[in-house]
């Protein structure tokens, strides 16, 4: 049987399938160095297809702005970003002013600082600028995120729970993140703060979110079913879905969660995981699916 495409008399021939457009989305766990070798930004701004890339940072989530822009702004022009814009949004008005989409518009890489993630969520949610990042993202802009700029990337959002007595039934507060990504849950600062238990809680209530566990200085950057961790630090993963027991459903709020069944990877800079099969890719296997994805792409 001829299953070659066929080409109808006076229509335009069909050339080669157009490359994908999307941009990367990269993943920070905090505390990224960014005064020394600055390797984890240093890698950001190397997935921009635009040498000299223009960076815009969003400092919504903090407190803080203009000493966190401050930061950022010296970091990123350190490592050859050729302009470094403060994109200022500080409430909705703004999340919807033109002078800030016509910003966004001039984006190679944007980059969301840490902070409060339901400030972002509060304020970026369903505006203007949010429907600019995304149009922008799907035409190759990168996007990356620290700390609270990394959790809202899911399409749900951690954003509560103590990490001292988080496995309760109702304790890991979550809502609606502004979803780059999806199937996977991200907390930050996971080592260092103690967050394995926020997690398992997750992953008992919900099994089908791998969950994300950033280490400080560590990176994970999602492409396509893989995630690529780079960076210092660790990246943990908390695969539920193949748990074999939880009386979650059986509790009242606030009351103690079994589960068992739950596997975690402890995975570092070289090393990768695919969302489809499930399972830890090692360096090599990693970097041959990377050869295999640009091959494709070509």
């Amino acid at each position: 049987m001829d299953m070659s495409a066929k080409v109808t008399k006076g229509a335009p021939e069909t050339g080669p399938a157009p490359r994908r457009t999307r941009g990367a989305l990269v993943a920070i766990g905090g505390a990224e160095d960014k005064t020394n070798e600055i390797g984890i930004l240093r890698h950001v701004l190397a997935l921009s297809i635009t040498p000299g890339p223009v960076v815009g940072v969003i400092t919504t989530a903090s407190s803080i702005p203009d000493d966190v822009f401050s930061a950022y702004d010296a970091a990123f022009r350190t490592i050859g970003a050729s302009d470094v814009l403060d994109v200022r949004v500080r409430d909705r008005i703004g999340a919807n002013a033109s002078n800030v989409i016509e910003m966004i518009e001039r984006l190679d890489v944007l980059f969301i600082s840490g902070g409060d993630q339901m400030r972002l969520t509060h304020v970026l949610g369903g505006s203007r600028a949010l429907d600019s990042i995304r149009r922008r993202h799907e035409a190759g802009m990168v996007i990356a995120g620290t700390s609270a700029g990394a959790a809202c990337q899911s399409s749900t959002m951690v954003y509560g729970g103590a990490a001292d007595d988080a496995l309760r039934k109702g304790v890991v507060k979550m809502s609606a993140g502004f979803g780059f990504v999806d199937g996977v849950i991200i907390d930050t600062h996971f080592l260092e703060r103690g967050r394995f238990s926020r997690l398992m809680e997750v992953g008992a209530t919900n099994p089908e979110y791998l969950g994300v566990g950033l280490g400080e200085d560590a990176a994970a950057q999602f492409d396509g079913d893989l995630i690529r961790v780079f960076g210092s630090g660790h990246v943990i993963l908390v695969d539920s879905s193949d748990i074999s027991g939880s009386n979650v459903y059986d509790l009242a709020e606030g009351q103690a969660v079994a589960v068992s069944g739950v596997k975690m990877h402890a995975l570092v800079d070289g090393y990768g995981y695919c969302l489809t099969d499930r399972r830890v890719l090692g360096p090599d296997e990693l970097e041959a699916q990377g050869l295999e994805h640009r091959i494709a792409y070509s």
